[in-house]
């Protein structure tokens, strides 16, 4: 037994795929006394468990350091140049700025820099010469601001384009053509780097479409293969997918086993074995088999569709403070306007020239405008969305993130949620001389239309043990209560025992010896005609991380709680092993929801959960958290957050991240505001030339932006 041990992580030039992990594995184990190869929490991060007492730290990392790995920690400056001017590093950049979206605007920058370099080496010969150059680089420097500057006035609104442009326009007119084209460079060039920030969702919506197949390779009742466009793709046809393919659509495994990749939708970093009867996600890639996939699901409800879905929605909400800014961003434009006005006239009453007074009041103009406060707060937050995605968090919109970022409190539904949602059947006990294996297959046939996890492991059980489940002829499901059905024209009910003494079923003693035998686990009552048959006990193990997700909630302070439908026992027992707060059984969907409002007490809450009767309380919470994998269609849309890769150690890290991002938030606001405030007091005592000014204001822009950027390195 290895008492203590130690890790290293390592940092690839890139995202690190399944592929790449299993050849850091396969080169580790090479050398004695290596534990375990697992991802780490980037995306571009591996970390290596090891005894020192077998195995050197310094051996380990010569054995895995790599130009293209490297120990964390370990990236002097001359590396990181290195890196950077190479050549193939080089051309990837130059490919992505041929290819960016916005590649015009990166032109017209590109130019607007080539005319002032231009400008500057023939005004030393001739001013009158280097004229046309200065006009040709306020056209390229100003023609974007000026085509939104129009769009607004239409609207019927200003913005700060119309502030730089106006300032620009004065610095040409009092021949400051050098500063008024500097200032024209770096606010588009700031407005490139904005776009760059912002339009990370979009590019991550386009490699999220990437991953949909057009055509699928649909398998004939012949035996033929025929090629068929995504969207014509029905439930119930079998797709063929080899080796190397992307799995088209969402199903089920017909024929054939193959390690699947799934890291693109789910975040999980390791292939998943799969065989037939086993689910498979669209966009996943069949590593080394062949598959037949029977189609559950049109290309359009896929989960890849929805989480194309999410990222779109998430791209166009706005945080609480983003929307503050743009609810106020006018008033101040007009504000500025009318400051630079005032002291234009001040000045020239105080007996400035008016070509020193008007560059004053540019001056004034450019150093006063909120263009670091605008886009301090978007910057941060899509990047924290993004970096949050990276790692299989799906956050839909700003709003959500900032609300992760106050929460104080988070209750977490139990079944699937902090257990692993895959109970089995550990007991069967039968009344009035009813056989066991009758009392299973009544359950199981009433239950066979349910999606619950209870009832999923009663027909498993009976399917294993080979009893004939048969499909009921009716059936209403009551939420979190049990099932009504009618099997073999006889009435049957399946479901907790109060459910069933509502409708008159008492056990009045029987079977409690089983009750005895199962103190903590979930009983399911059994009824047919009105008359108690027989018990189920099913259980339900606990997901291995669950302790170290609420022992890290913990510690960022957060107060946790457990809402279950099942007995108050069972919830003790599952609090007292993993160090729950306030463990709550027994409750019923809306019982939930009122539970969760007390709980909540003034506190900002979350509420984790996977299922239809967690909906509600996802949805009243202030944040509401699916479990992606095994949620219900009600439950990922009702939620703010979702998990995709279902690992409830995401819910401590999209807290900190939500907290990172808010701290970035509010460092950039202070930051651009407190610039802004010393450039323009500064300005107003004609301390700051137009040029410094022009610097300071854009140099804070590009600051905040490249802040807000930091958060998709985490």
């Amino acid at each position: 037994m290895v008492a203590e041990t130690g890790t290293m992580a390592f940092l690839a030039d890139r995202a690190l795929r399944p592929v790449d992990v299993a050849d850091v594995e396969r080169r580790a184990r090479l050398l004695p006394g290596v534990l375990s190869v697992h991802p780490g929490r980037a995306a571009d991060e591996v970390e290596v468990e090891y005894d020192p007492a077998l195995l050197r730290p310094e051996l380990l990392r010569l054995q895995l350091e790599s130009p293209y790995l490297r120990l964390a920690g370990r990236d002097p400056l001359g590396t990181r140049l290195r890196r950077a001017l190479a050549p193939r590093r080089i051309a990837h950049t130059a490919s992505l700025l041929a290819h960016a979206p916005n590649r015009v605007a990166i032109g017209f920058v590109a130019m607007t820099l080539l005319l002032l370099v231009v400008g500057l080496v023939v005004q030393q010969a001739s001013s009158a010469a280097a004229l046309p150059v200065w006009l040709a680089a306020f056209v390229f420097g100003g023609w974007f601001s000026l085509r939104t500057t129009l769009a607004s006035l239409r609207a019927r609104r200003l913005d700060v384009d119309l502030l730089m442009l106006i300032a620009a326009a004065g610095a040409y007119t009092v021949g400051a053509f050098w500063e008024g084209t500097v200032l024209l460079f770096l606010f588009s060039l700031g407005n490139v780097l904005e776009e760059f920030a912002l339009g990370r969702t979009e590019a991550s919506i386009r490699a999220l479409m990437d991953l949909r197949p057009e055509l699928v390779q649909v398998k004939g009742a012949d035996g033929t293969e025929r090629e068929v466009p995504a969207a014509e793709v029905e439930p119930g046809m079998i797709a063929v997918v080899r080796p190397g393919d992307r799995i088209p659509v969402d199903g089920v495994v017909h024929a054939g086993h193959s390690a699947v990749d799934q890291s693109a939708i789910t975040g999980e970093s390791l292939p998943v074995p799969r065989d037939q009867g086993q689910e498979v996600l669209a966009g996943s890639v069949n590593l080394d088999g062949y598959l037949e996939v029977r189609v559950v699901k049109r290309a359009d409800e896929t989960v890849l569709a929805k989480i194309i879905e999410l990222v779109r929605d998430a791209r166009e909400q706005r945080a609480p403070a983003q929307r503050m800014l743009d609810r106020y961003q006018p008033i101040y434009v007009v504000g500025v306007l009318g400051l630079s006005g005032g002291a234009l006239a001040v000045l020239l009453l105080l007996g400035h020239s008016f070509s020193e007074a008007f560059l004053q009041a540019m001056t004034l103009l450019v150093v006063a405008s909120p263009c670091a406060l605008v886009i301090s707060v978007p910057a941060t937050m899509l990047s924290a969305i993004a970096a949050g995605a990276r790692h299989g968090i799906l956050v839909k919109g700003s709003g959500p993130m900032e609300g992760i970022a106050e929460l104080t409190a988070i209750a977490f539904d139990k079944t699937g949620t902090l257990t692993k949602g895959s109970p089995s059947v550990v007991g069967v006990g039968s009344a009035d001389g009813t056989a066991e294996a009758e009392v299973l297959a009544l359950a199981a046939s009433a239950e066979s239309r349910s999606e619950h996890h209870l009832a999923v492991a009663i027909v498993a059980e009976a399917e294993e043990r080979g009893i004939a489940v048969v499909a009921p002829e009716a059936f209403q499901a009551r939420v979190g209560r049990g099932v009504e059905a009618t099997v073999a024209g006889r009435a049957v009910l399946v479901g907790n025992l109060d459910f069933l003494a509502e409708r008159g079923v008492r056990p009045d003693g029987a079977l409690a010896g089983f009750h005895d035998l199962h103190p903590t686990d979930t009983i399911v009552g059994v009824a047919r005609d009105g008359a108690l048959v027989g018990m189920v006990a099913v259980a339900d193990e606990l997901r291995p991380e669950a302790a170290e997700a609420i022992r890290r909630l913990k510690g960022l302070g957060i107060r946790t709680a457990m809402l279950s439908g099942d007995r108050q026992a069972v919830a003790d027992k599952v609090a007292e092993e993993i160090g729950i707060d306030d463990p709550l059984g027994e409750l019923l969907p809306d019982q939930k929801v009122e539970r969760l409002g007390v709980l909540a007490g003034g506190r900002r809450i979350g509420m984790v959960g996977d299922g239809v009767n967690d909906a509600p309380a996802l949805a009243i919470a202030d944040v509401g958290i699916a479990m992606g994998g095994r949620g219900t269609d009600q439950a990922l849309e009702t939620a703010d957050v979702v998990l995709m890769a279902d690992r409830l150690l995401d819910v401590p890290y999209a807290v900190e991240l939500a907290r990172r991002m808010r701290r970035v938030v509010r460092q950039n606001l202070v930051f651009a505001g407190s610039v802004i405030i010393v450039l323009a007091v500064l300005t107003l005592f004609d301390k700051v030339p137009l040029p410094l000014g022009v610097f300071g204001h854009e140099g804070s822009t590009i600051i905040v932006t490249m802040n807000g950027l930091r958060l998709l390195r985490r």
